[in-house]
């Protein structure tokens, strides 16, 4: 039988030189293998394979074991690490469908309102962006301060322009810009109302960016009863952009032939004209006056590095040099003798893509936006994604109770924190990306409301901009990491020795940092509660002010003067209907833009220093009475009293502004024509009752109310049950007198309403907001109540076995998260009354906080908690004792 042992010289080395701590065991897996060699081999190669490997394990050939970092370990960032993690991540989200829903659905909501806002914002910055020249584009500005009288302009003289083109080397061109009246157009046997026009200067269109679709916009405007039309007006009335040469026939008397055809003016640009005439049929535009009248919007182009500084520089120069001759012209003094008193004429420079956001003095082409709300809104769009990201995190708090246990087994086995760290983070952002697609569909679905509630035509294409395509990445990948940071680096640094034991519930119960976050929600939401409440408050209280004229039931029926001669026959008309209680002939009204500011002397000398800036209406002898304005000193005007052609009524802000305290029969003088030196003379005959003739936001300034015809509009104050037919009958006596022109009319108090306009969707994107905040915040508390349920659930039993009611449970398991809110309102408070009370300031006439109104706020907070916690309260109340025993 052959022998299958090792020689024993070869165990003899072994056990001679291999270290004994190990002998035997090595001894032993030699004999083995020899055994196996042998059987297979033969004894030759099995000896020779025991001696080599004796001497293999013999010092110093003792091989080392290998450290740790010896092993090959793949990077967390390996392609294979990455799709591990992805997948482990889907398939905890399809275990926890409920979770992952309200997670989703959270972010989802926070991300399409940070979309929506991101939106407005991007569309407000890029005003007057796609201009060639926008970087070399400015506007001028006039300040102008004499006597007490401070005004500021967003409109100069109408020599400015072409002056500072001719002595200054730094302006290359200019392009003046002034609102003209309206038109009626003819199409067929219709006459349509077109309002967007302006007079403008050739050069508006290679200054400014606006592609012709058809004529030559070098001659565009150079030839008398010229029209350059855009491209929707050119479709509307002769189905074609190809409208050169055409003729549009205005007022049914004027022909103007079409000059050119331009592309729409898009949306982001400060003035929305739609048609264009040559700015030199302008009556006015041709004056050589420096001191007078400031009316006409003018640009300047600036020559290629100039700066706005340098520029600005060389325009105040210029205008002090001919202000100085026009001043000693009119008033009979020099430009020094004017500063000396304290007065001025200032020239500021606005650049082109500044002038929506940052411009809001008197005289804006158009409403410009305002830099406050892209503020707020960023704001408000900000706390709504914080806190749908918090609600993320105290949901995986909610979670890990359940997980707590898989960090422990993971780690036991050899899993680096790292990897743990990129496993919930890579859950974080599967969640998040899904929210982002979803929210994408939501902004998409929203959009048509969000422009409704901004008044703002923000397009679809808007999303596929560059700038917005990297937003939506960029914020994709922030939330992902603000979301699942928290979670992460928490839950991975557990000590697996203290999560197998169950030794970290107490650490689960108690957290200051998700304590505080839910402060945050709650502080965020009531800010929110009280800014709605303020804003609604601010309308309501406008809306019912007394404001010292009646708007109700008032008809104001426009474009009069195209009756002519016949106006007067008109209003008598209208007296005998039934329902008309009184009738007035002006454009004058407290509630349109039909404005004529003037300077009133005190004595023939024309004294700066004396001198009241007012407004000058033309009104008649009905205005007060149909208006129902108030006489508090003096008289009405008095159509028998031939002296009243010179006669004036002021407001008791112009009464109060000439520091007199009797100024009835005082007699002020006003410039008729600078050239002549020919003044007009007006003695006070009445002083009315201050009524606000713009928003609100503004103290009443002086006005002063002169007897002239104008007969630019047509107020009808009514008095009936069934207005529709009235306004029936009154639209059946124009067509007596006008059958070819249509009847446009407003009713006051939506032409009242309209002023606030921007106030009111304020206070509607407030509301939305602060719901989508309030419920996002409810999802975060009802997973945070299913939290502590979880984690309560043998207490819940042992003390229902004890005897504890369902009330007392609920109560027990509510206490802390009113706790919590409780905090949030003392935060909140503070907070909400700065910010809503900086918003206040902005009004002249405003209501002031009462104290009822963060009672609301907090007690809406509260109600709000209690019912959302309540339910999962009461459902863990409920619960079996027995099974909340057992299932520990």
């Amino acid at each position: 039988m052959n022998d299958t042992r090792p020689p024993r010289w070869a165990q003899w080395l072994l056990r001679q030189l291999h270290p004994e701590d190990t002998l035997e065991e090595v001894e032993g897996d030699l004999e083995e293998l020899y055994d196996y060699w042998f059987q297979r081999n033969g004894k030759t190669l099995a000896v020779l394979r025991y001696l080599f490997s004796v001497i293999s394990v013999l010092p110093p050939f003792v091989r080392k074991r290998k450290n740790e970092k010896d092993y090959y370990t793949p990077s967390n960032l390996h392609p294979d690490m990455i799709r591990n993690y992805f997948k482990i991540a889907w398939r905890n989200l399809l275990k926890n469908k409920g979770y992952a829903s309200i997670n989703i659905l959270g972010l989802s909501i926070g991300m399409a309102v940070c979309l929506l806002i991101m939106l407005f914002v991007q569309h407000e910055l890029s005003f007057d962006q796609y201009h060639t020249n926008a970087g070399k584009i400015y506007r001028a500005n006039m300040e102008i301060k004499f006597g007490n009288n401070h005004i500021d302009l967003v409109v100069v003289n109408p020599n400015f322009g072409e002056t500072a083109k001719n002595d200054i080397a730094a302006v290359e061109d200019f392009v003046r810009l002034r609102w003209s009246d309206g038109f009626l157009i003819k199409k067929g046997n219709e006459n349509i109302r077109e309002n967007r026009i302006a007079f403008a200067d050739n050069s508006l269109f290679s200054i400014f960016s606006f592609p012709f679709l058809d004529g030559n916009p070098q001659t565009a405007l150079t030839e008398p009863n010229t029209i350059v039309i855009n491209e929707s007006i050119a479709r509307k009335y002769f189905n074609s952009t190809q409208a050169v040469g055409k003729t549009l026939i205005i007022n049914d008397t004027q022909h103007r032939r079409v000059s050119g055809v331009i592309k729409d003016i898009p949306e982001n640009t400060h003035f929305q004209f739609r048609m264009f005439i040559p700015m030199f049929e302008d009556g006015g535009s041709k004056e050589k006056i420096w001191a007078g009248s400031q009316n006409y919007n003018t640009y300047i182009l600036a020559r290629e590095g100039v700066s706005a500084a340098h520029l600005n520089t060389e325009l105040s120069r210029m205008l002090d040099k001919n202000l100085d001759s026009n001043l000693q012209k009119v008033l009979g003094k020099s430009l020094s003798q004017f500063k000396a008193q304290g007065d001025f004429f200032h020239v500021s420079l606005t650049p082109l893509a500044d002038i929506h956001l940052y411009s809001n003095k008197t005289g804006e082409l158009d409403g410009n936006g305002n830099l406050q709300y892209v503020y707020v809104f960023s704001a408000i769009a900000l706390f709504i994604l914080v806190i749908a990201c918090i609600n993320f995190m105290n949901l995986a708090t909610a979670r890990m109770s359940g997980r707590a246990k898989e960090v422990g087994l993971r780690k036991s086995m050899g899993s680096l924190r790292s990897s743990l760290i990129m496993q919930f983070l890579s859950e974080s952002m599967l969640t998040t990306v899904f929210s982002m697609v979803l929210a994408v569909s939501l902004a998409l679905l929203a959009l048509p409301v969000f422009n409704e509630l901004t008044d703002k035509q923000i397009q679809v294409a808007f999303l596929a901009h560059p700038a917005v395509v990297i937003a939506l990445i960029t914020l994709t990948f922030i939330v992902g990491l603000l979301a699942g940071a928290y979670p992460a680096f928490y839950f991975s640094g557990f000590q697996p020795v203290k999560v197998l034991k169950g030794t970290l519930e107490n650490s689960f119960k108690k957290s200051m940092l998700r304590n505080g976050l839910v402060v945050f929600q709650f502080s965020a939401s009531i800010v929110l509660i009280v800014g709605t409440i303020v804003v609604y408050q601010q309308m309501d209280y406008i809306r019912g002010k007394d404001i010292g004229y009646s708007r109700e039931q008032m008809l104001v029926i426009n474009n009069t003067n195209q009756l002519g001669d016949q106006v007067q026959s008109f209003k008598n008309q209208l007296l005998t209907v039934p329902g008309v209680r009184n009738v007035t002939v002006t454009g004058f009204l407290p509630t349109n833009y039909y404005r004529n500011n003037n300077s009133f002397f005190p004595t023939q000398a024309l004294d700066t220093k004396d001198a009241v800036s007012m407004q000058k209406w033309e009104v008649d002898e009905n205005y007060i009475n149909t208006m129902n304005m108030k006489i508090v000193a003096g008289r009405n005007f008095d159509k028998t009293m031939g002296t009243d052609s010179n006669a004036m009524i002021i407001n008791e802000a112009a009464a109060k502004f000439m520091g007199q305290k009797n100024v009835l029969n005082k007699v002020f003088y006003n410039i008729r024509d600078e050239e002549t030196k020919t003044l007009n003379g007006y003695r006070i005959v009445g002083v009315v009752k201050d009524f606000n003739f713009s928003s609100l936001r503004d103290e009443v300034k002086p006005l002063a109310m002169i007897y002239r015809k104008n007969n630019a509009g047509i107020s009808v104050r009514l008095q009936s049950s069934d207005l529709p037919a009235l306004i029936g009958q009154i639209g059946d006596k124009w067509k007596l007198f006008s059958p070819g022109l249509p009847f446009e009319y407003s009713f006051m108090d939506d032409d009242f309403n309209t002023l606030y306009k921007g106030e009111e969707k304020v206070g509607n994107i407030f509301t939305v907001f602060t719901l989508l905040a309030l419920f996002i915040g409810c999802m975060g508390l009802f997973g945070l109540a299913t939290f502590m349920a979880e984690q309560r659930t043998k207490e819940i039993g042992i003390r229902k076995v004890l005897g504890a009611s369902v009330m007392g449970i609920t109560s027990l398991l509510s206490i802390n998260f009113v706790k919590l809110v409780f905090v949030a309102i003392l935060i909140a408070c503070p907070l909400a009354y700065y910010f809503m009370d900086k918003w206040l300031a902005g009004f002249a006439y405003r209501i002031h906080i009462e104290w009822w109104v963060f009672v609301v706020a907090g007690a809406l907070a509260l109600v709000i908690t209690i019912l959302t916690v309540s339910w999962q309260a009461i459902k863990a109340a409920l619960m079996n004792p027995v099974r909340s025993l057992r299932s520990e």
